[in-house]
């Protein structure tokens, strides 16, 4: 009995571990978007009022880990010129 419960542990791990890789997959996707967005803006062409929308975005990628930032650029292939 205790084996069979382990197992059922273990299961409802792994599909819990699964889903959040696949949210992670998601997330990743998104920010590397908006990190190739956010790179390729002149902020003196955005409409009035997306100032700080913008802001905000950069300000978040730019938290992010450098690891973390490549993955979400690597999810999209985008490639950011320096």
């Amino acid at each position: 009995m205790q084996s069979s419960i382990n197992q059922d542990e273990i299961n409802m791990l792994r599909s819990e571990l699964e889903i959040l890789m696949r949210e992670r997959h998601a997330l990743l996707k998104v920010t590397g978007a908006a990190a190739g967005l956010i790179a390729e803006l002149d902020s003196h062409d955005l409409p009035t009022g997306t100032e700080e929308a913008a802001e905000l975005l950069a300000s978040s990628i730019n938290t992010l880990p450098e690891e973390t930032l490549q993955d979400a650029l690597n999810s999209v292939q985008a490639i950011i010129a320096g």
